[in-house]
């Protein structure tokens, strides 16, 4: 197996609000080193790094919004947020789980910090994918897959290293709980200090990974600090990583969707025409209806 090199780590670009409850730095597609292609098929992180909200009554968040051609992966490491869209679903996402909404044909969608979270306040830090779908997916029936904390399948790493939460994809022998699309691998790698793991995906795949907390070092060269992406070379399949000090970080690796992209705002589409059917269709009420 070839080492799978670093390309370049990126600092966090400078944060920019979300509705009034996402303090968000966007990774992707940020710019000419990863545009929604480079990262395919991640077509948007936008990182919510550790931020105090204080206490509020009326809870902030993004007011409806529609979706159309791709899937929202909501991770949640600090605050609660809760969410209500136009197919009649809605929950809230705590500390330690994932919300994988399908967006597929089209949903209206809102979400919020959760009631008791904005009235106590408190730090608040997520990250929220894109995952583009194929283009024979894209207008399939949306749904959701709510995976607390839980039922995410753990590796326990030797010598009490910490663990890997396999949210989907494989690590070692442990598959994760999300069902995906395309091949897709996303995974919490929660490492005490001094800690080594080690990962293997396919050259082609496009791999990055983002430090949540903490710092570690990529390859036994490459310092790497909290809050920022390390993208890899699409050559080489395995990389290690060592904490330098208890650290969290996300690990995401999918196969691309070679694909042409059309996105505007909220949609997502393979060409021009169907992001205007897909304005003209919101317009007409085919994504139901969802009060602010």
């Amino acid at each position: 197996m070839k080492t799978k090199k670093v390309e370049l780590v990126l600092a966090p670009p400078p944060p920019h609000m979300v509705g009034d409850g996402f303090r968000v730095h966007n990774f992707i597609p940020s710019g000419y080193h990863l545009d929604m292609k480079r990262m395919s098929p991640f077509i948007m992180m936008d990182y919510n790094s550790k931020f105090y909200f204080p206490p509020t009554d009326q809870p902030r968040g993004v007011s409806v919004h529609p979706h159309r051609g791709f899937e929202t992966v909501t991770i949640a490491y600090h605050g609660k947020v809760a969410h209500h869209d136009s197919a009649g679903n809605s929950g809230i996402i705590g500390e330690g789980d994932v919300q994988w909404m399908t967006a597929a044909s089209g949903i209206l969608h809102k979400e919020y910090h959760e009631e008791t979270f904005s009235k106590n306040g408190g730090d608040f830090q997520m990250v929220q994918l894109w995952i583009n779908l194929p283009a024979k997916d894209k207008m399939s029936a949306p749904k959701y897959q709510g995976i607390t904390n839980d039922q995410i399948k753990k590796f326990e790493l030797p010598e009490n290293g910490g663990v890997i939460e396999v949210i989907a994809g494989q690590y070692e022998k442990i598959k994760g709980s999300a069902s995906t699309f395309t091949p897709v691998h996303l995974q919490n790698a929660k490492l005490n200090k001094g800690a080594k793991a080690s990962f293997s995906f396919p050259s082609h795949f496009n791999t990055g990974l983002l430090v949540i907390e903490g710092s570690i070092k990529v390859n036994d060269t490459e310092n790497v600090p909290t809050d920022h992406f390390v993208l890899f070379e699409n050559e080489g399949e395995t990389f290690t990583i060592e904490a330098t000090e208890k650290s969290v970080v996300l690990i995401l690796s999918g196969e691309p969707i070679n694909e042409p992209i059309a996105a505007h705002g909220p949609f997502v589409m393979n060409t021009q025409a169907e992001i205007l059917q897909a304005f003209n269709d919101v317009n007409i009420g085919k994504f139901g209806f969802l009060e602010d």
